[in-house]
């Protein structure tokens, strides 16, 4: 390393200053890489937030059956994204349930 390195900025890539997808291993580095898991959107949608927070600025609306990529939780919220591309975000634990696999 040759000094400081400047960091994404945005939700377009599923990464933190702790952790990131293992997509992303060999060209940001961080302390972990998580091996996404798997989930669905359940019915009724789900909206996926900047931050674990209600109150926090929505940057879409994932339809039902939608895939997501669950990265980390914190308390009764997902951290993920929708691809490796983004978008990446928060959305409430219950609205997710495991992929079916296929």
């Amino acid at each position: 390393m040759t000094g400081p390195v400047t960091r994404p900025q945005g939700h377009d890539l599923p990464l933190r200053g702790d952790l990131a997808h293992i997509g992303l291993a060999g060209k940001h580095f961080v302390p972990h890489y998580a091996v996404p898991q798997p989930r669905a959107v359940m019915p009724g949608g789900a909206t996926l937030h900047t931050l674990p927070s209600n109150e926090a600025e929505e940057l879409c609306v994932l339809m039902e059956g939608d895939s997501f990529e669950l990265l980390d939780i914190t308390g009764s919220w997902a951290w993920g994204c929708l691809s490796l591309e983004g978008p990446v975000g928060y959305v409430h634990i219950d609205r997710l349930e495991p992929a079916a696999a296929g």
